[in-house]
């Protein structure tokens, strides 16, 4: 049987994806297992022993993109397709690859297109994003229990990672705490440069830590402007990591601090300390997974509103002090 899985878009999505593909192949273990999506979730599923391959898509929403993944997709005969995304555009694809057994969450109208569905109920739109994968699984009649996230790293990308950091001069004699001051969804899960700038110091005067901020080249600028506020300079690696890099690097930290990102998932599959700040998404359903973690918000009137852009005051973020978030991370430093 060969399988292919319809990996979410986003990094941190696929992270949560990875206890529903791991009881995808205990339920198959004979079964070739496929995944497609995104060029850039690649490094997440490529290090998995039970993974036969990753097949890149490009523009899957815009009709020559899905025409293209198509053809692509029906070359592998593929026997069984996955949805893990909701999107009638990804029905969509495997309905023109051929794909003889189509199976996913019966929502955005793609119903007609799927050969087994399950149906969508409250309990499991409330469901940590991870139970929500998982929960199709068990709507599809295959046992699929709860389970830790578990990201695998190549050992040459740790060591990659470690020839990286030595590099920049850290010589891990301190703690190594890991800022991340992006969210790839847009400004309103930022919380603000100033404040990162604020707890850095606090990190290095009260715990006398290394600082490193990581992230992508379009959050470079965030890290420059919290380096400005700060005497005593951070190391950046802004837009300077692969994925795989990113968690080799990431391996290392003391602590990880967060906004709501793909990253803050990185860092709790690997089960490094994380906190996390939240203002307008809910730590319920998009929050760390697993312990190690403390997550950081202030309730407001306007919460939840999932805005990309914050159309008021931003004062989910705005109202959580750097004393607020350090208190959070005390625990988790010696």
């Amino acid at each position: 049987m060969k399988i292919a899985v319809r990996a979410p878009n986003w990094i941190g999505d696929s992270i949560l994806a990875l206890p529903a593909i791991a009881a995808l192949h205990e339920n198959f273990p004979e079964a070739e297992i496929w995944i497609c999506g995104l060029d850039w979730i690649k490094d997440i599923f490529l290090p998995l022993d039970y993974v036969e391959g990753v097949i890149p898509l490009k523009n899957p929403s815009q009709i020559r993109g899905l025409l293209q993944g198509a053809r692509r997709l029906k070359k592998h005969k593929f026997d069984v397709g996955l949805l893990l995304t909701n999107s009638f555009a990804s029905a969509l694809l495997f309905f023109l690859a051929k794909i003889t057994q189509r199976w996913g969450y019966a929502r955005d109208f793609r119903s007609l297109l799927l050969t087994k569905k399950v149906q969508i109920n409250d309990d499991i739109l409330s469901a940590h994003q991870a139970l929500y994968y998982l929960s199709l699984l068990s709507g599809l009649g295959l046992p699929a229990s709860p389970r830790s996230l578990d990201l695998t790293v190549d050992p040459s990308v740790k060591q990659q990672a470690n020839d990286l950091l030595m590099s920049l001069g850290i010589k891990f004699q301190t703690p190594l705490v890991v800022l991340n001051p992006g969210a790839f969804y847009g400004s309103a899960k930022r919380w603000p440069s100033s404040q990162f700038a604020e707890l850095a110091t606090m990190f290095q005067k009260k715990d006398l830590a290394d600082i490193l901020i990581v992230g992508s080249a379009d959050e470079l600028v965030l890290a420059q402007e919290i380096a400005s506020r700060m005497k005593c300079p951070p190391f950046i690696l802004s837009g300077k990591t692969t994925v795989s890099q990113l968690a080799g690097v990431i391996l290392h930290a003391s602590l990880f601090v967060s906004n709501d990102s793909g990253p803050m998932h990185i860092a709790n599959s690997l089960k490094v300390p994380v906190t996390a700040i939240f203002g307008p998404t809910e730590s319920k359903r998009t929050g760390p997974f697993q312990q190690p973690f403390a997550i950081v918000k202030k309730d407001t009137d306007c919460w939840p509103c999932r805005y990309r852009e914050c159309p008021t005051d931003h004062k989910c973020m705005e109202n959580i002090s750097a004393a607020d978030v350090y208190r959070a991370c005390e625990r988790f430093l010696p």
